[in-house]
């Protein structure tokens, strides 16, 4: 491989050496801050061989290379001296301000939700077409059939803390079981009826504020979020063996209150505090009032600071007949609608077409989070534009002041209905003005069509925790591409270590649990505590003795700790008729960004072998 010529390319792709602000890498990547990203030709750079693809994080592109990189990058550094001694860790751009912090925020959900986007896109389409089919008589609100679609529908909208809590876990570095037991509790059905009672309610004497945690969004966010802090800062004070129980138990007991106490009520608080503001500025603020609130309104939603507005709304409908904040919903759904499909016409991606314009259709429905979450804000600028959509349909709203005289549940053209009246007329011209303004500033905006939809799909994976893997024999390392057996060589089941035993007895190498025993006792596969998924196979072709001179002496379900004696074998007897070679293979190694043989020679269960190492830590 000529990695000179390909580091020539690779310079060239992005746009020649003029446009390198600069340039470092990390384990697998090459990450560049450039002058302007425009002038990357990515066609050309993933044609490349050695590129494996391409991304965008923050300010920074990113050519992925995998374990060859340092040499293209000391292939591009000879003639530019400049860029070299870069470190990801000392060097890597940190944007700041107030422009870094929304742009951060807006990376992390658009990172949590990518993952469950499937659900909540499919969940979606469902919902809009059961609101279309009620609208026009197809299908009825009282039928059990009703009820089951709307099981599958709105389940996992209803449950969407939990779904979020599992992905922000991984995206945060927490561990995802323990983030969706957090989740869980804030649903616990004796728990919501319990706030829901109406009476104070207090934790060890201090006050919890009834607030409704289904549907909900940024509170499960903060309170994964601070659960990875509280998790790190546990883990480092427990030892080793009360890990496994006294990490989760602690960090639990610990997130749980915060968050009743806390984090979930700072939606409702803020809210309580700035909705007489909201509704003095519908009664009185005209053009100026449609224009803020309309083009914070899917920001209101996020933050669940609508549900504060509620009441108000209802006691206007029964007061007044009417309410001029819920056409301000109609407005927002409108301007989510029309931004994805701004995305729709401008896109090249067929991915992102076709997802943009089912979840643009949902939104048309009144189901606006597919669309929110799936495509605006992962792309950013869309959902700029559909701020900007929401302010100018809200303007026109309040300025000939339209009204809702129905709370029909729909803010989609399924309900409509609730819009008719004296103002029906000049509330359809502010939905279309929010659609269409929307569209023309989302394709005007376009997107970054390096950023894949797939990209943020994966990654989650790269979130995996250090781990070093100890030799689970006494005995000595050998080449894994001289085993006898292909499977094992061409490490088909991920990157392996070999073992020569000198003594029959296999160690556990992490603290971890067994997830499977072989009935032949032959083999063994371990789940670490920090998530690396581990085989051990004692013998070449050893399945063939049915368990014959083995002996287990755990069994599946068994937690252990590193250096624990898993299995006992008569190595003379094996080793009359098999080889005797025993493997350490780390079958989730797509994982992790590297797996790296760092032992040789002579082993004992306390000799390190196998570096695990993510991006995410390391790069």
């Amino acid at each position: 491989m000529d990695y000179n010529q390909l580091a020539k390319e690779i310079i060239q792709a992005v746009g020649g050496k003029n446009n390198v602000n600069e340039v470092f890498h990390c384990i697998t990547r090459l990450r560049f801050q450039l002058k302007d990203q425009s002038k990357v030709d990515v066609a050309k750079l993933k044609s490349l061989d050695k590129v494996m693809g391409t991304n965008v994080s923050g300010t920074q592109f990113q050519i992925i290379i995998g374990n060859d990189v340092p040499k293209v990058f000391d292939a591009m550094t000879e003639e530019n001296p400049a860029w070299k001694n870069k470190s990801d860790k000392s060097t890597k751009p940190k944007t700041k301000g107030v422009k870094g912090f929304f742009s951060n925020m807006f990376d992390a959900i658009s990172g949590v939700f990518a993952p469950i986007l499937p659900a909540i896109a499919g969940a979606g389409l469902l919902k809009g077409f059961m609101a279309l089919f009620v609208s026009f008589g197809w299908l009825a609100a009282n039928t059990e059939t009703y009820r089951i679609l709307m099981a599958i529908g709105d389940g996992v909208f209803y449950f969407l803390p939990i779904l979020v809590a599992v992905s922000a876990a991984r995206k945060f570095g927490a561990n995802m079981y323990v983030g969706l037991a957090v989740s869980a509790a804030l649903l616990y059905p004796d728990l919501t009826a319990l706030l829901g009672e109406g009476v104070t309610t207090h934790f060890l004497g201090l006050p919890v504020t009834s607030v409704a945690y289904a549907y909900s969004v940024i509170p499960i966010l903060i309170a994964m979020w601070f659960m990875a802090v509280v998790e790190r800062n546990v883990d480092k004070i427990i030892p080793s063996s009360l890990k496994l129980l006294f990490v989760p138990l602690i960090t639990m007991f610990i997130v749980v209150p915060v968050t009743l106490i806390v984090i979930g009520p700072l939606g409702t608080f803020v809210g309580d505090g700035i909705s007489g503001g909201i509704n003095w500025l519908l009664n009185n603020g005209g053009l100026f009032a449609g224009l803020i609130l309309g083009g914070a309104m899917a920001i209101i939603v996020m933050t669940g600071m609508h549900y504060a507005i509620v009441p108000f709304v209802i006691s206007n409908l029964a007061k007044y007949g009417y309410d001029k904040f819920l056409p301000l919903t109609y407005i927002s759904n409108m301007s989510q609608a029309g931004a994805t499909f701004g995305v729709f016409f401008r896109s090249k991606d067929k991915k992102v077409k076709s997802l943009a314009f089912s979840t643009g259709l949902t939104a048309l429905m009144g189901v606006t989070e597919p669309a929110m979450y799936g495509i605006n804000i992962v792309y950013k600028r869309p959902f700029m534009a559909s701020l900007i959509g929401g302010a100018a349909g809200g303007g026109f709203a309040m300025l000939f002041g339209v009204k809702a005289y129905v709370l029909t549940g729909n803010g989609g053209i399924p309900g409509l209905p609730g819009l008719v009246g004296d103002t029906f007329v000049y509330a359809l011209i502010a939905m279309a003005l929010a659609f269409v303004v929307s569209l023309i500033f989302s394709y005007i905006f376009g997107i970054d069509e390096t950023v894949a939809i797939s990209d943020l799909e994966e990654t989650p994976n790269t979130d995996q925790v250090d781990e070093t893997l100890n030799a689970p024999v006494y005995g000595e390392i050998k080449n894994i591409k001289e085993v006898s057996d292909a499977t094992f060589a061409d490490e088909m089941m991920g990157k392996s270590a070999a073992f020569l035993p000198t003594e029959g007895k296999l160690f556990s190498p992490v603290n971890g649990t067994i997830i499977s025993l072989f009935k032949t006792k032959h083999a063994i596969a371990i789940k670490s505590d920090s998530g690396a998924e581990i085989l051990l196979h004692v013998g070449i072709d050893t399945v063939k003795l049915d368990g014959e001179y083995f002996e287990a002496h755990v069994k599946t379900g068994d937690i252990v700790e590193q250096g624990d004696l898993l299995l006992t074998f008569d190595a003379d007897k094996i080793k009359e008729n098999y080889d005797l070679t025993t493997i350490m293979a780390v079958t989730n190694t797509n994982d992790y960004a590297a797996v790296e043989l760092v032992g040789a020679g002579v082993t004992t269960p306390e000799s390190q072998v196998l570096e695990l190492r993510s991006e995410a830590n390391n790069e």
